[in-house]
């Protein structure tokens, strides 16, 4: 198997790729895939069938892979091992569910390079320090050819170093720029200022700060928060319109209607840094200016003050949202064009396709000293 010169099957066993829904997986799982098809590989992805993503889901056939919807393990496992030993590349993935056991069942077939993707690394570590996750044991990971991290920075050090990576490597998020550009702005997302994510508890205190203290400031303007899970009886302030979820094919719409979008980074994640959103590029793809709160790294993927805007505190919120049109204009216009060059799905297909190859180069090399 020489990577780097012939097309690939790679069998992916991951959270989900079907829906959106209360997920960060989906859109860049989707946006690499893509890519990959394009380049001519071919992709099987497993996914748990599991009731809150069959109500929401997206899709369930894609013509740039081979989804499998199951029940449970042991009702696709025969199958699902035929696909493992006829692959070249097989990916495990973080909160796949019975993950663990699954990553077991994988490891054992020789042959395929075997890859762990951790799209929520410093949450999987802090939970392994202190008990265990479903998807992964600390003694599967120097099992892996490769690790790959949706976070950079020490976290790839710690993988190396604490937790016996044999190699571990950055994999960001990233966008598919045929989906993700400016369209037609839409009444019911219109706003001054946006945020999309997920309720977690530990970016709380970001989104009172950044998000609704300025809300209560401008009561004037419309701001417009999507996400699910969040306690939906808390006492909002009026100009503040609550959607549950916006499905991908309506986030260009949600972010060309929008002024500014926000960004808040988890604190778990954010202790490691070099940890982007994929909502990042999302909302630069589509030309929408970005206010976001600091993580080590941050400026790795987009220059503070040229091509996003960074803030502390409710304060310096409110007074960016005074920012001229031309200055927005200009900064919004920058990072679309980084976001392009750099953090597009098919440059993630290719920095992927670039690790996998230097996996199987590392692991010959210790072959060959072994003998």
């Amino acid at each position: 198997m020489v990577l780097g010169t012939s097309f690939l099957k790679l069998t992916i066993f991951g959270l989900t790729i079907s829906s959106s829904w209360g997920n960060g997986h989906a859109t860049p799982y989707r946006a690499i895939l893509r890519a990959l098809h394009r380049l001519g590989h071919e992709v099987v992805f497993y996914e748990k069938d599991v009731p809150y993503y069959a109500r929401r889901r997206d899709f369930t056939d894609a013509d740039f892979c081979r989804l499998h919807l199951y029940s449970d393990w042991d009702s696709v496992r025969q199958q699902a091992l035929a696909d493992v030993r006829d692959s070249d590349v097989v990916i495990n993935a973080s909160y796949c569910p019975e993950g663990a056991r699954i990553c077991d069942e994988v490891l054992g077939v020789a042959g395929p390079l075997h890859i762990f993707y951790d799209l929520d690394t410093p949450i999987t570590l802090e939970s392994l320090r202190t008990g265990e996750v479903e998807y992964l044991r600390a003694d599967q990971i120097p099992a892996f050819d490769l690790v790959l991290s949706f976070t950079g920075g020490k976290t790839l050090e710690e993988l190396e170093n604490v937790w016996g990576a044999r190699m571990a490597r950055s994999l960001y998020g990233c966008v598919d720029p045929d989906i993700y550009r400016r369209v037609a702005a839409r009444r019911e997302f219109k706003s001054l200022l946006s945020y999309m994510g997920t309720f977690a508890r530990d970016r709380q205190h970001k989104l009172d700060q950044l998000f609704l203290e300025p809300a209560r400031e401008r009561s004037d303007e419309a701001f417009v928060l999507a996400g699910s899970l969040y306690p939906w009886d808390w006492a909002w302030t009026p100009n503040v319109r609550r959607i549950q979820h916006v499905a991908p094919g309506d986030h260009p719409a949600f972010y060309s209607s929008s002024k500014f979008t926000l960004n808040i980074t988890r604190d778990g994640m954010a202790k490691g840094g070099f940890c982007p959103s994929g909502r990042f590029f999302e909302a630069a793809a589509c030309g929408t200016p970005i206010i976001s709160d600091w993580f080590e790294g941050l400026d790795y993927f987009f220059t503070p003050g040229e091509e996003i805007f960074v803030v502390q505190d409710s304060w310096e919120v409110i007074h960016t949202l005074g920012y001229p049109e031309d200055d927005l204009r200009r900064v919004a216009r920058r990072a679309r064009e980084r976001t392009l060059a750099a953090h597009s799905g098919r440059r993630r297909a290719q920095q992927l396709l670039t690790y996998l190859e230097e996996a199987r180069r590392s692991g010959a090399a210790k072959t060959v000293e072994a003998a």
